[in-house]
C-alpha cells in the first residue's frame, strides 16, 4: 500500500486491474485504492509477472503492506511470498536507537514498520507513524461522498497542525512586474492553436522549477532527521477538488518540459483530479508545492508546508498596479510570490535567492 501523503495512514483495496500470471511492465496500472483524497490508480515499479495477490478487494490495510508478489524478469518462479501482511522483516533490522526506545514505550513492534530512512533505515516518524496507523481492518463499503470530504478535512487538518507543530517555518514575499510575461504570453498564443494555447499559470510553474536548479534546496524532502534532496524536479500543484478539499499532485520532471508540454501536462492532472485516475507516484512523488488562488481574487497566499516537503511557493492574483519604471510612474501587471521554507533546510538569504530567480525567469519568458 503506498504512502501518498504524510496524512495517509491507509487504504483500502478497491480492484485488481491485473491478475496471477499476467505481465506487468514498468508503469502500468496494477490495482485501484481508496484513500481520503478518493481513488487512486497504484503503479508497478518494476516489470516481471504478478506470481500472487496477498491482498482481498475490500479489504482496508495500513500504508507499506504488501498487496502482491510480483517475479521479476529473469528470477526464478516459485518465490516464497510473504505469509502475511505486512511482510516479513529482513534478517538485520535497521532502526535507530532512539527509534528502538520509542518502539518500545509506544508498544511499536519495529518488524511492522517500514523505515523512510537512508537505506530504509527506521526513524522516529515511522515509529510515531505506525503508532497513530489503525489496524487492518476488515473489508469495508466505499466511502460516501460526505464522508470521503469529511475525513479529507480531517487529515489535511492533522497534517497541516503536524507541519505547524515540527515544521521552524519562515516567510517571504516579493512583488513581481508580469508586463513582459504577460506581452509575451499573448503574442505567443496568437501563433498556437486555440486548443493548445497557454494559461499564464504555466509561465509561474516553469520560473519555480528553474529557480529550483538555483536553489537547490529547496528542492528536497526532510526524513529520517535529514534533509534528502531531489534531483528531479516534480512540482506538487494545489487543486481544489468539486465536492470540497484539495490534493496537490506532481507534476513530473516541471523543469526539463516545454511551456506547451507543461500546460498539456498540467490541463490532464487537473482533469484527473478531479474525475478520477490519478497516480500513486504523482501523489507520493512531490518535492516541493506551487499553490495559486489568484483565480479567486487574493492578492497573496502564505502556504503551510507539507509534509515532509520543505518549501511551498504562493502566487496570488496578477492586478493592476501604480508602478515606477525608470523614475516614471506607469501601470503595470504584478502578481506577488510568496515562499513559506523550513528553516532546518534553507534560511531567508537562500530562500530570497529563490524569489529573486523566479522574478528574473519571469523578466525573460522567451527563455522558460
Amino acid at each position: 500500500m503506498p504512502i501518498l501523503g504524510a496524512d495517509m495512514t491507509a487504504g483500502t483495496l478497491v480492484a485488481w486491474r491485473k491478475q496471477p500470471g499476467d505481465a506487468v511492465k514498468r508503469g502500468d496500472i496494477i490495482a485501484e485504492v481508496e484513500t481520503d483524497k478518493g481513488l487512486i490508480d497504484v503503479e508497478v515499479f518494476v516489470s516481471g509477472v504478478l506470481e500472487k495477490i496477498l491482498v482481498a478487494p475490500g479489504a482496508t490495510v495500513p500504508t507499506g503492506a504488501v498487496l502482491a508478489v510480483i517475479r521479476e524478469e529473469g528470477e526464478a518462479p516459485g518465490v516464497a511470498p510473504p505469509a502475511a501482511v505486512p511482510a516479513a522483516p529482513p534478517a538485520r533490522l535497521r532502526i535507530s536507537p532512539t527509534a528502538k526506545r520509542l518502539a518500545e514505550e509506544l508498544g511499536v513492534d519495529p518488524a511492522t514498520v517500514r523505515g523512510t530512512g537512508p537505506d530504509g533505515a527506521i526513524t522516529r516518524e515511522d515509529v510515531e507513524r505506525a503508532a497513530a496507523r489503525p489496524a487492518v481492518a476488515p473489508p469495508a463499503a466505499p466511502l460516501a461522498e460526505a464522508d470521503r470530504m469529511a475525513r479529507m478535512r480531517q487529515t489535511i487538518g492533522a497534517a497541516m497542525a503536524r507541519s505547524k507543530r515540527e515544521i521552524p517555518h519562515y516567510y517571504l514575499a516579493t512583488t513581481i512586474d508580469m508586463h513582459r510575461a504577460m506581452a509575451w504570453l499573448a503574442e505567443a498564443n496568437l501563433r498556437r492553436p486555440v486548443t493548445e494555447r497557454l494559461l499564464y499559470g504555466v509561465l509561474l510553474l516553469k520560473a519555480v522549477a528553474l529557480a529550483l536548479r538555483e536553489v537547490p534546496e529547496l528542492n528536497a524532502v526532510w526524513r529520517g532527521g535529514q534533509v534528502v534532496r531531489s534531483e528531479a524536479v516534480h512540482l506538487g500543484v494545489a487543486l481544489s477538488l468539486r465536492g470540497g478539499g484539495l490534493v496537490a499532485p506532481a507534476l513530473h520532471d516541471a523543469d526539463r518540459q516545454s511551456l506547451g508540454d507543461l500546460m498539456r501536462s498540467f490541463r490532464d492532472l487537473v482533469q484527473r483530479a478531479r474525475t478520477g485516475g490519478l497516480r500513486s507516484s504523482e501523489l507520493s512523488d512531490p518535492t516541493i508545492t506551487v499553490t495559486s488562488l489568484g483565480d479567486q481574487g487574493v492578492d497573496s497566499v502564505f502556504g503551510i508546508v507539507y509534509p515532509p516537503q520543505v518549501a511551498i511557493v504562493g502566487f496570488g492574483r496578477v492586478a493592476e498596479r501604480p508602478w515606477s519604471v525608470d523614475g516614471t510612474i506607469v501601470s503595470r501587471p504584478v502578481v506577488t510570490a510568496t515562499l513559506a521554507a523550513d528553516h532546518r533546510v534553507s534560511d531567508g538569504h537562500r530562500g530570497s535567492r529563490f524569489l529573486a530567480a523566479v522574478d528574473r525567469l519571469l523578466h525573460e519568458p522567451a527563455r522558460l
